[in-house]
């Protein structure tokens, strides 16, 4: 009697694929770091990404990080696997097939950015090992959530201007605007009451 193999190692391998292929962007989990958004080619058990000038930010990456990869229906996190990190020498063989697909899927491209790439940038394969570490059906009971990347951004000094006014600067002008109407009515109103009095020669008192 033959051993059968447990078919699940086969499954998360083609679901990884899968999710890979068909989804452009994944999160780089580095440790003691944050979870860094990234665009990628796959190709071939790696996943390619590139970064530095004029592209997207990564830090310096160790050589073993965790990848996020999510589902391109739902966009949620699909599978979380480890991956060893290997960053390409720019000429090589590896780094020329890498920079072409790279380039291929690169948007908005406004110049040669191979030789820009070989120059000021890193181009890191990214290659899955072992059994995920969460996949459907075993996701870790924590939420993975993290507070926002500290930035340098801010609108304190100038402010668009939008056509309509501010959010905020609507619902000021909406309750200036229901608070005027409701003393315009209350005016009428009291008005009423007095034409009443002096009809019926009454003394009520002043509202």
């Amino acid at each position: 009697m033959t051993e059968q193999s447990d078919p699940q190692p086969a499954t998360a391998s083609a679901l990884l694929a899968e999710a890979m292929t068909k989804s452009g962007l994944l999160w780089i989990d580095v440790a003691d770091d944050r979870t860094w958004p990234a665009w990628h080619v796959w190709d071939e058990g790696a996943a390619l990404v590139v970064s530095g000038p004029g592209e997207q930010p990564l830090p310096w990456l160790p050589p073993e990080v965790r990848l996020i990869v999510r589902s391109k229906d739902t966009g949620g996190r699909l599978l979380t696997v480890r991956a060893r990190t290997n960053v390409l020498d720019p000429g090589s063989p590896q780094w020329e097939r890498a920079a072409d697909l790279l380039r291929a899927s690169r948007l908005n491209a406004v110049d040669d950015c191979v030789t820009r790439w070989a120059a000021e940038c890193t181009i890191t394969a990214l290659m899955p090992f072992d059994s995920p570490l969460e996949s459907p059906g075993a996701y870790a009971a924590v939420d993975h959530r993290t507070p926002p990347a500290r930035t340098t951004a801010t609108t304190t000094s100038w402010r668009p201007w939008h056509l309509g006014g501010r959010g905020e600067e609507r619902a000021v002008r909406r309750r200036l605007h229901r608070e005027e109407k409701a003393a315009r009515k209350a005016a009428k109103q009291r008005a009423k009451l007095r034409k009443k009095r002096r009809r019926r020669g009454g003394r009520w008192p002043e509202l």
